[in-house]
């Protein structure tokens, strides 16, 4: 080959792997929220990330507080002390995800500007304590969505209160059928905290946990607001075993690809939402 030759040869190829570079999906930016009561976050936010990344293409980016308090200072969702909350705090990514306990969070404003994100379209996924958060009023009992103190349950699909003790959990897919689902085989976790179900509201379920004679609905999906947002949501996930263990992050991944819209039906991921080498 001679040397004009292999300058043209050369030529083409750096122009195809910029052409392929240009037309491979861009990472989906998911912002994961963590932070409050009773968990151990500073370890199970890398967790969720190093796990998510690892079976998907996404880049989870962390708005976390250290504070272990019901009323955790997320600054970027509730503004400095003495600011506004952000309702704009999700522009520029493709899903929320709610890990935070923030139970003791009951400014409406401020549940206002949770929602906003996900009253506009924003997907979200809803993990464990996260059901529990942005209460107030009589919460623990049946709660209209369209009551003041109803909104969050409104967005979740369903009104969870409290556990009782930790034991294990038998966690029995019912809709097999479910992109989320599919292929997915029923577990047993270890010691974990089973959710009550006060009502089940709009939501669909995908999964019951047993523990005991409580039988309750752990895994769900939602369409949320005027724009019906996907959500996702599952109450298991307390303990940094529990979310690391790989059924676990297999069935939160499936979830987020699923409420932006990059799971097939078969349960795998949409071309080039699957794992990326890193």
């Amino acid at each position: 080959m001679n040397r004009t030759s292999f300058l043209a040869l050369l030529a083409s190829s750096t122009l195809a792997l910029h052409s392929f570079a240009a037309d491979a999906p861009k990472p989906l930016r998911i912002l994961l929220i963590t932070g409050g009561c009773c968990h151990d976050y500073a370890k199970q936010k890398d967790v969720l990330k190093a796990g998510l990344e690892a079976r998907a293409n996404v880049i989870v980016e962390h708005a976390h507080s250290a504070d272990g308090s019901t009323k955790p200072p997320i600054e970027q969702v509730y503004g400095k002390p003495g600011e506004k909350p952000n309702p704009d705090y999700a522009k520029g990514y493709d899903l929320v995800i709610h890990d935070e306990c923030s139970a003791g969070v009951n400014d409406p404003e401020v549940i206002k500007a949770v929602l906003q994100p996900h009253v506009d379209g924003i997907p979200g996924v809803n993990l464990h304590c996260g059901m529990h958060s942005y209460r107030f009023g009589d919460y623990r009992k049946p709660v209209p969505v369209s009551a003041d103190n109803g909104k969050w349950y409104e967005y979740i699909g369903l009104q969870s209160t409290g556990h009782g003790a930790q034991q294990p959990i038998a966690i029995t897919y019912t809709e097999k059928e479910s992109p989320i689902t599919k292929g997915l085989t029923d577990w047993e976790t270890i010691n974990e905290e089973l959710y009550n179900n006060v009502q089940i509201l709009t939501a669909k379920a995908l999964a019951r946990g047993k523990q005991g004679n409580a039988d309750n609905v752990v895994t769900w999906t939602n369409e949320y607001g005027p724009k019906k947002t996907r959500v996702f949501s599952t109450t298991i996930g307390h303990n940094t075993a529990t979310v690391a263990d790989a059924r676990y992050l297999d069935l939160v991944t499936r979830g987020v690809l699923w409420a932006t819209g990059h799971l097939k039906d078969d349960g795998t991921p949409a071309e080039g939402y699957g794992p990326v080498a890193k």
